[in-house]
């Protein structure tokens, strides 16, 4: 029996339609992988020249590791590239009551000591920390005063701002007048130096008085340390 024409021909083109709809998809998946190789292959250069490249030497960064501390606050005794240290604060004396000291008083004793004592830079410092003190405890300020006082010193300073219910008062200095050593000794190891002071204060109304106050400054001769530490005090007179 004849088959119809055209069937057979029909009947064998269709392995050959199926064969190239199934080599040109593919095709199409082969072009698509290379396209996507190209553009991670762009996007991994871009991404090394940005983040660099790891050579072994870089410094590794502890999240947990300890914040280092703030510096000590500067203080006045310190000169210019000094290091600056915390204040060794001592034992608070009464000027009248402190003890004599155990060596040859005087700054020959201190000079011997501590070859770096120098008088005039002390004496700038002791300026300075008594315009400090002096402004702190009118105005109540408890953190200025800390660094520079002994603590018996600044518990009695800190009852005396209590006392007047914590206000904060203008300061009365006016000017420092004179700052002079009138005594000076090593006491163990230990550098004592008594400073008198000499300054204009405002009194009550529109006066100024004169001030005279002694205060004794100690320091430990073995140390680089610059501060010195007030501690103690004597009642101003005029």
């Amino acid at each position: 029996m004849d088959r119809p024409r055209g069937t057979t021909g029909n009947l064998a083109l269709l392995p050959s339609r199926a064969y190239l709809a199934t080599m040109n998809g593919g095709d199409f998946q082969i072009f698509e992988i290379i396209i996507f190789a190209a553009v991670a292959g762009f996007l991994l250069v871009r991404l090394r020249s940005v983040l660099g490249r790891r050579t072994g030497t870089e410094k590794r960064v502890d999240p947990f590791a300890p914040r280092p501390a703030p510096p000590p606050r500067p203080s006045p005794f310190a000169a210019p590239g000094t290091s600056q240290g915390p204040v060794i604060e001592g034992q608070a004396t009464p000027v009248a009551n402190a003890p004599a000291p155990t060596k040859t008083p005087g700054d020959g004793a201190i000079k011997t000591a501590d070859p770096s004592f120098d008088e005039s830079a002390f004496l700038k410092g002791a300026r300075a920390a008594f315009t400090i003190v002096v402004n702190a405890f009118a105005a109540g300020d408890v953190a200025a005063l800390r660094p520079l006082l002994a603590p018996d010193v600044l518990d009695s300073f800190v009852g005396a701002i209590k006392a007047r219910g914590g206000s904060k008062l203008p300061s009365p200095l006016v000017g420092i007048k004179s700052a002079e050593i009138v005594d000076s000794a090593i006491e163990g190891a230990t550098a004592l130096v008594t400073v008198k002071f000499v300054s204009d204060q405002n009194a009550e109304g529109n006066a100024v008085d004169e001030h005279v106050d002694s205060w004794t400054f100690s320091r430990p001769v073995r140390t680089r340390d610059p501060n010195w530490t007030l501690i103690a005090t004597s009642a101003p007179h005029g």
